[in-house]
């Protein structure tokens, strides 16, 4: 577990004021679940037999003897959520989330015991359509962080029934080759044989060229549903590959999954991954609502964005040079008349003190485009001095009271707009 240091903290504000506006410019509204909910509702969502719950997650006994873990995605908190508050059977409905998980992994880049999501989520559509517009928006959210590369892969997993006979052919072809499976998959062949699909060993994966196909106990629906999300998804343009051992690690997933994958991140190169999941309402308690969502890490969208399009750091616009009698007060109450009247400026005082070329040093270290200096000299005239730290422009004077108006127009230029003030 990790801190996230200040020096980060630009690329973490970046992220997340992008899929707030993409979030909300597609009618999603937010929903905070608690890090802490009951052991049961993720060993009945996500599967006993997953490695999530049966190896990763963080759980104990409380005190009245109930047993609680710390979750481990967010998705099942949501469906509680929701189930719990009544919000489901309206209009279809759209939820997104961000925060704290928790997975006792072995840590490596990108993959941290606590780790942030960002995830939505879709309740009441039923058909290809909602499935292809996620992706198109997670596409969105790629532009608007500046990210390239990333490619994505889909696969059908078809209904509970489909999977369960193709389960048993897998378990009986596996089965006969156990000879050739690895410790790992001889644990899963018994509990769980579709994970094995998704084996990262070369000769297990060798083994499974010769495995049966789930295509092959697909039905008509199944087919059609996952035909037609392939059509939307090339109608916007969004390119794709399907990768028929795609299986997800959790076993509410049913019909569309998909992933996010980057080569730049080494062996964790999935960045954003879900899918549909129609029955896990039923399973949390409530009656048969389809759904459909997904969660994007946040730890390893912020490396890709400092390795290909990292944003300015969120540094001071000016900082104030203080010096001589009454200089501090003074300066101080400027300051605040600048955050009062010039929206989104950002003001740094200095405190405590120095000379002049001593608070020079600390306005160039704070990174501040402009200095301005208030001394006795200048509070007598009733003016401040704009130095510009950034670039050979000549400083300036400006009346005090015509200070925020200047630094609106400044602003305004600094940023695009005609005047952030207005």
């Amino acid at each position: 577990m990790h801190d996230i240091l200040p020096s980060d903290m630009h690329l973490w504000h970046q992220l997340e004021k992008t899929v707030r506006t993409v979030f909300s410019s597609y009618g999603f509204s937010e929903i905070r679940i608690p890090v802490v909910e009951k052991t049961e509702l993720f060993a009945r969502a996500i599967g006993e037999a997953t490695d999530v719950v049966e190896k990763e997650m963080y759980s104990f006994e409380d005190r009245n003897g109930d047993f609680l873990s710390l979750r481990p995605e967010g998705t099942a908190g949501v469906v509680r959520a929701a189930i719990q508050n009544n919000l489901l059977y309206a209009a279809p409905l759209r939820l997104w989330y961000m925060g704290s998980m928790f997975r006792r992994e072995r840590p490596q880049k990108g993959r941290t015991r606590q780790f942030h999501q960002v995830g939505a989520e879709v309740f009441g559509a039923a058909g290809p359509d909602i499935d292809a517009e996620l992706l198109v928006m997670c596409q969105r959210i790629w532009r608007g962080l500046g990210l390239s590369g990333l490619r994505l892969e889909i696969n059908s997993l078809g209904t509970a029934d489909e999977r369960s006979q193709y389960r048993k052919e897998l378990h009986g072809f596996l089965s006969a080759n156990s000879q050739e499976l690895d410790a790992d998959s001889l644990r899963r062949l018994d509990r769980n044989p579709l994970r094995i699909l998704d084996s990262k060993n070369p000769e297990v994966q060798n083994l499974l060229k010769d495995a049966p196909s789930l295509y092959d106990y697909l039905g008509d629906e199944s087919n059609q549903h996952f035909s037609a999300c392939r059509s939307l998804l090339e109608a916007f343009g969004v390119n794709y590959t399907v990768n028929p051992r795609l299986v997800r690690g959790l076993d509410y997933y049913s019909h569309t999954v998909f992933e996010w994958i980057t080569d730049q991140l080494g062996a964790q190169g999935t960045v954003c991954a879900g899918g549909r999941y129609d029955g896990l309402v039923e399973i949390q308690g409530g009656r048969p609502w389809p759904g459909v969502g997904f969660a994007m890490g946040q730890e390893r969208l912020v490396e890709l964005m400092r390795n290909q399009a990292e944003p300015e750091p969120e540094v001071p616009h000016v900082y104030l040079v203080l010096a001589g009698a009454g200089s501090v007060e003074n300066g101080l109450k400027l300051a605040e008349q600048l955050r009062e009247h010039v929206p989104g400026i950002r003001a740094q005082s200095n405190l405590g003190g120095g000379s002049f070329k001593s608070q020079f040093k600390r306005a160039d270290r704070s990174g501040a485009r402009l200095a301005i200096v208030l001394g006795e000299d200048e509070l007598r005239l009733g003016q401040a001095t704009i130095k510009h730290l950034r670039d050979d422009t000549s400083q300036e004077q400006v009346a005090l009271d015509q200070l925020s108006t200047w630094f609106r127009q400044w602003l305004g230029q600094e940023t695009g707009s005609k005047d952030p003030g207005a």
